[in-house]
């Protein structure tokens, strides 16, 4: 993972995702500084191509997940 493509925004959805696995509305409340959901899913995108973030579906929602080598 190389730190130097990683803001402080996509450094504040890792931790958010450090506990449990969230869908994206799970994870705007919990950082509260995101106040568009576009900027939210461009970071997921990022994260995603990155290899630091998986998704799955479960009940009709995306659940977001750090993957083992980025804990």
């Amino acid at each position: 993972m190389n730190e130097k493509e990683i803001s402080t925004t996509h450094q504040a959805v890792i931790e958010a995702l450090k506990e449990n696995h969230l869908t994206s509305f799970q994870i705007l409340k919990k950082i509260g500084n995101i106040s568009l959901i576009l900027i939210l899913y461009n970071i997921l995108d990022d994260l995603k191509s990155m290899g630091i973030l998986k998704s799955y579906m479960k009940e009709g929602a995306k659940y977001h997940y750090l993957t083992l080598e980025s804990r």
